[in-house]
Formats: structure tokens, C-alpha cells, sequence
């Protein structure tokens, strides 16, 4: 099997399976407990059904939006995921680089492998950097400054990692960042020696953002939760939230906002945005799926704010669904994560140029030429 056999995600997932060792694999795969949320995030979407209409003029096709202030060919960008170089060499520019070729935007995580500077400097396209508030607030709030420096759009606050999530999997297979070669993973690295050497040999792993101020980022062997736990702020408030809306001036959003409530204080401080995210199911086990939220969240604050679905998207029909739910826009990060593990740029190439096409070719279906055109009459319950 290789890239060009994969024609949608759960292809991209089977191909990432074969080429990553088993602990990163997982690391990507997995959810917290017993998955029931990881599963729920794309059932959800599953459980409406989409009512076409015909005999429409379907003459142009107009895919495009405005999404934090930045005009995107289609609904459709990237979730910031941690440490993306540790699937693939090319890490997260493979991803940058992608996204900006496809016309979308590229969200970067506090706790990538590619500085905040190398990735701004990449490509001109528009970009996201996700913010975890740290314990240092200084280095939380230089993060933001390092943004305005290399000319992002945007800045999303992530809110639902306090603590981290109980993901067994990487209990079970000893997930440490850098990877540790120890008598437990050997076997499964010894069977990867493509990504073994590509690890060994190239550039130096570490947390891009925080080497050199922070001692887990420069090589320290720690858990991925061990580092959540022991740098992220839990007594952040919606007053930290406002402080780092202040501080940034732009577009920014709330990511990990699961209620109504939640959905109406990102209005009052001033947000642009909620991005709708359980975290993929990594976080909180047994909790509502995004797309389950969607319609309340619509329906309260809709008129004043951006609402974007990260969580369980894996069809272009999830996103038609979710647009017509009154979406602003969706995110996809296994979609991506999954590409590239296959194949570095080129995986991530074949998996927006699949899951676009498959986008345009479900608005012809629906007799829909604009996203305008959809909305709650396009659906069924």
C-alpha cells in the first residue's frame, strides 16, 4: 500500500499504522479511557442525514469563506497537534506548506517541533498559533509577541487541557517525548528502521518553542502527560482569557468550548471565534461530541460570534452537515496526522486534495453551488 491507494482517511490510518512505530502510532490513534467520546465525535455526524435538491443551476461552484479574518478557498483547516515531527521528518511545515498550497489556513501548537518563527517564515499563507497558558505567564506571553514578530493571523487559546486526559495507550506502550528506545519499544522501532533513521540522523527532536527555557523542551525525557501536568496553568480564568485577547489585538478564538454557557463568556470577552473541540476525545471520556453541540451553541451566540467544529471529521459530508448545522467553518487534525505519518508533504497533499474534492463533489449532489446554500432545511434528524 502506498499514498496513491489512499482515497480517504481510514486509508491514510491503515498506511500510518505500517510505517509508524507502535508508541507514536497510538499516540495519534488513541483517546482517553474507554474511547467512548473518541468514537462519539464522528458518530454524531453519521446519525443526520442530508436532504438534496435538484435541478439546480450548478454552473459555478463557490467554496470560500472568511474564517478569523482570513479568506480561505474552502471550509476547511488544520488543528494545531503537538510534536509533528515525531510522525514524520518533515513535520509540521509538511503540513504548513500543504495547507497554504490548498488555498486554507495552518493552526501551529505551543508544543510543536518547528518554532513559531520557521513556520511563520515558511509560507505567506494565513496562520493560527494555539496557546497553551503556561505556568511562566512570561513565556505564555511572549508567545503572543514571537506571533505578532513572524505575522500570524490568529491565535486560538486552548482551555480544555488543565490537566491531561487518561490516554491509556500511551500508558501501555511508554509514549515519552523524545522517544526512548528501551527493551519494551525496541522491537516495535527495530521494524521502522525507515522512521528510526529518519530520527536518529536528522535533526535534533525537541519542543521547538520552549527549548532552552523550559528543561522538558530541550531533550529531558518526560511523559506527554508529564508535561502537561507539570507546565500547564490550572488557575487560569475567563480573565486570562480576556488579558491574552487583549495582548494578541486580532482574531482570536476559544478552542474547547463544549457549552452554551462557555459559548456566551468567549462572546463577552471579546472572542471572535469557539472552536467547538472535546480535544479529539483525548481529554474527557464519555463527554458530548462537538457536532452534538453545534446546534445550541448556533442558536445562542451564532449572530455575535464565529463557530467553528473541531472533532470526529472525516467526510466531506460531515462537513456539508456541519456547515448546514450553522458552522462557520471545520477543523481536521487526525485527517492530517494520519497523511502525514504515510507520506510527509506529499501524504498531506493527497488528503486535502481527497477530502476537497470530496467537498465539492457532495455540494454538486446536494444542488448546491454556494455555502450560503446551506442550512437546517438540508438536513434530517
Amino acid at each position: 500500500m502506498s499514498i496513491k491507494d489512499c482515497n480517504n482517511t481510514a486509508d491514510f490510518r491503515r498506511l500510518a499504522k505500517k510505517r509508524l512505530p507502535a508508541p507514536l502510532f497510538h499516540y495519534i490513534d488513541g483517546g482517553a479511557d474507554d474511547e467512548v467520546t473518541l468514537r462519539r465525535n464522528t458518530e454524531a455526524f453519521d446519525q443526520v442525514r442530508l436532504i438534496p435538491d435538484a435541478l439546480a443551476d450548478l454552473t459555478g461552484m463557490d467554496l470560500s469563506t472568511n474564517v478569523l479574518g482570513q479568506d480561505i478557498d474552502w471550509p476547511v483547516f488544520c488543528s494545531p497537534t503537538a510534536m509533528t515531527r515525531l510522525f514524520h521528518h518533515e513535520g509540521e511545515l509538511a503540513v504548513c506548506k500543504a495547507a497554504h498550497e490548498h488555498g486554507t489556513m495552518y493552526s501551529l501548537s505551543s508544543l510543536s517541533t518547528t518554532s513559531i518563527e520557521e513556520v511563520g517564515a515558511a509560507t505567506p499563507g494565513p496562520k493560527c498559533f494555539q496557546l497553551y497558558i503556561h505556568k511562566d505567564r512570561g513565556l505564555s506571553w511572549d508567545f503572543i509577541e514571537r506571533c505578532k514578530a513572524a505575522n500570524y493571523s490568529a491565535i486560538c487559546l486552548t482551555v480544555d487541557t488543565l490537566v491531561a486526559g487518561n490516554r491509556e495507550k500511551d500508558l501501555y506502550t511508554g509514549m515519552v517525548i523524545p522517544p526512548k528506545f528501551t527493551l519494551k519499544s525496541l522491537a516495535s522501532f527495530a521494524m521502522h528502521p525507515s522512521w528510526s533513521f529518519n530520527y536518529l540522523l536528522r535533526r535534533k527532536f525537541e519542543l521547538a518553542n520552549v527549548a532552552g527555557q523550559i528543561s522538558e523542551g530541550t531533550g529531558k525525557l518526560t511523559s506527554v502527560v508529564g508535561y502537561m501536568n507539570s507546565q500547564f496553568d490550572r488557575s487560569i480564568t475567563w480573565k486570562d482569557a480576556e488579558e491574552a485577547i487583549q495582548r494578541w489585538g486580532g482574531p482570536f478564538a476559544i478552542k474547547g468550548v463544549m457549552s452554551v454557557e462557555d459559548a456566551r463568556k468567549a462572546v463577552d470577552i471579546g472572542a471572535s471565534a469557539v472552536m467547538i473541540s472535546n480535544h479529539g476525545g483525548r481529554q474527557l471520556d464519555g463527554s458530548t461530541a462537538p457536532f452534538d453541540q453545534l446546534g445550541p451553541i448556533v442558536d445562542a451566540v451564532g449572530d455575535q460570534i464565529e463557530v467553528i467544529v473541531d472533532g470526529g471529521v472525516r467526510r466531506g459530508t460531515h462537513v456539508l452537515k456541519a456547515l448546514a448545522m450553522g458552522a462557520k467553518a471545520c477543523m481536521i487534525g487526525r485527517g492530517y496526522l494520519y497523511a502525514v505519518a504515510a507520506g510527509g508533504h506529499a501524504g498531506v497533499d493527497r488528503a486535502l486534495t481527497r477530502l476537497r474534492d470530496e467537498i465539492e463533489r457532495d455540494m454538486i449532489l446536494m444542488g448546491c453551488s454556494s455555502l450560503e446554500e446551506l442550512d437546517r432545511s438540508k438536513l434530517h434528524f
